[in-house]
């Protein structure tokens, strides 16, 4: 009897989610199909992501503790007070704005590493084919990258090297074609020398001229010395099992919070108004620590898992009140990112995050590689003594944080978000409804959603709250005190979430966000190929 196998992945565009279950499906490792999918989805939503941007991995191997990469860049070596003289802020845009080192392709390489130890490698010319071929013939522009193209136009549309993101000088409109040759020609100069050269090549060569010539602090040093660093992710213990997200400089200690946080109070609650505050209140206790102590690893004042200790998270729990709001705002932080997860037919699982920051980042286009680089390092402060002053070689506050669960009952689960402050929201929401209160998957990540603080450029720091879910909601939250605002139901605002689940049968559930372009794999096939 031929032996089924089963495997799932999921990605916020149904074109990366194809290659990935491709890879998966000839017999490629979850690290492998990731790597083949952050390429496409590097060309296909090239306003959210790019080779130009991060990465955060969690990666999962039966039997054997989590391990995570950190690929976040560092500030350039000249970027310090000086570079930025006579300004009270560091820009949004341009290249002032590109400060950091482009840690995603470093990443790649070196979870290809750990995949390498569990067998055979697929040759990277086969990981990366799907993406240069749509990079070559051409993407189709989807409603997401047609509203970031109207909102960036005017600060962008004036950069002549910008223009492949335009079609005749105009912002792209849903159905459109864009090619990008000079990406695809990138990608198969890595695919033909391998992922190195982007550091320590031709690619980095010129990379580090277009960079100068834009005005960004970067230079070939910086790529010569820029390393991605396996580390060890953050975890707590909670009723219903323990949960994995990243160290700093990400947020992860955040979604850690929240819910081992909610996981204390949830019995006080009985309705649906009830999960959904308490979540909340959660939130706000996590976010207050993240912005009084999260920084560059090296300046920590604390260690971030004394957080996550029975007497922290106790202490945290008494300042949550079921009949009332917490007075809020609190410093926001924005973001605009992909999430995907991967579950090979070895039960081996990735949780992965890839971002530029910004919609299209800095909006710096390199010439000679067509690679948008990111703008992660607004995120530094000028203000001296501030807890993320700018200093050369240090990393800047990341929104980003893939999760990764053991559930006490055997399955295991791979889940994120796209959505800047929103990301530790996002996965509260969906875990909460999958794990505490037995929603569906699907379900779990399409209901209603929330959003507290300020995002994509907005300035408010109230409770968006979707109108789905305000309809059985929102008298209830307002009558505890919530700063709540309605918004559109399904919106991107929300994020595009996502999870894989691995049962203890074996068997793969994977799910994927409307609020996205995405689509999920879950099959089953036997060693032929051939799908159940």
């Amino acid at each position: 009897m031929t032996k089924q196998q089963h495997t799932a992945f999921t990605a916020p565009h149904y074109a990366a989610s194809t290659v990935g279950n491709d890879i998966l499906q000839r017999g490629g490792t979850a690290i492998e199909a990731m790597v083949a999918a952050a390429a496409s989805i590097a060309v296909e939503y090239p306003h959210m992501n790019g080779l130009g941007g991060d990465g955060f991995w969690l990666i999962s191997e039966p039997g054997k503790a989590p391990v995570a990469i950190d690929a976040c860049g560092t500030a350039a070596g000249l970027a310090d007070s000086d570079f930025y003289q006579g300004l009270d802020a560091i820009p949004s845009r341009g290249g002032k704005a590109a400060l950091t080192m482009a840690g995603a392709v470093a990443g790649w390489q070196k979870a290809l590493e750990i995949s390498a130890n569990w067998q055979s490698s697929m040759p990277l010319q086969d990981l990366l084919a799907t993406a240069i071929s749509q990079a070559n013939w051409g993407i189709e522009v989807t409603q997401s990258m047609s509203d970031a193209s109207f909102k960036t136009f005017d600060e962008l549309a004036g950069d002549e090297h910008f223009a492949q993101f335009l079609i005749k000088g105009k912002a792209l409109k849903k159905g459109k074609i864009v090619k990008l040759t000079k990406l695809a020609n990138t990608l198969q100069r890595l695919a033909g020398n391998g992922l190195n050269d982007f550091y320590h090549g031709d690619i980095a060569r010129e990379l580090a001229a277009d960079l100068e010539a834009a005005g960004s602090p970067i230079r070939l040093s910086d790529f010569n010395q820029y390393q991605a660093k396996v580390v060890t992710p953050l975890s707590v213990s909670t009723s219903k099992g323990k949960l994995y997200n990243l160290p700093a400089p990400t947020q992860g200690i955040a979604s850690l919070i929240i819910l081992a946080l909610y996981d204390r109070v949830v019995s006080q609650g009985s309705s649906d108004a009830d999960m959904v505050h308490l979540l909340i209140e959660c939130t706000k206790q996590a976010f207050i620590k993240r912005n009084e102590y999260l920084t560059d690893p090296g300046r920590l004042s604390v260690e971030l898992d004394s957080f996550l200790t029975d007497k922290a998270l106790d202490e945290m729990a008494t300042a949550i009140k079921l009949d009332k709001a917490l007075p809020w705002p609190q410093e926001a932080k924005l973001g605009d990112t992909i999430w995907m997860g991967a579950c090979d037919n070895e039960g081996r699982m990735v949780s992965y995050i890839q971002s530029l920051y910004w919609e299209y980042g800095s909006g710096v286009v390199s010439p000679q590689t067509g690679i948008v680089w990111n703008n992660r390092g607004t995120s530094f402060s000028l203000t001296p003594g501030h807890l993320q002053q700018l200093k050369p070689g240090l990393k800047p506050f990341h929104t980003l944080n893939p999760a990764f669960a053991e559930l006490n009952d055997g399955r295991r689960i791979s889940y994120g978000t796209m959505g800047g402050e929103g990301q530790p929201q996002t996965q509260a929401a969906l875990f909460s409804r999958y794990v505490y209160h037995n929603q569906p998957l699907d379900k779990a990540i399409a209901l209603g959603r929330w959003l507290l603080g300020r995002t994509w450029g907005d300035q408010s720091h109230n409770l968006k709250v979707e109108r789905d879910l305000n309809e059985y909601v929102g008298e209830d939250l307002l009558a505890r005190g919530h700063d709540m605002v309605v918004v559109d139901a399904c919106n991107e605002l929300m994020g595009h979430a996502g999870a894989v689940v691995l049962h203890t049968d074996d068997t793969t559930e994977a799910a994927t966000d409307p609020r996205s372009d995405g689509k999920a794999f879950a099959q089953a096939y036997t060693a032929t190929g051939e799908v159940q």
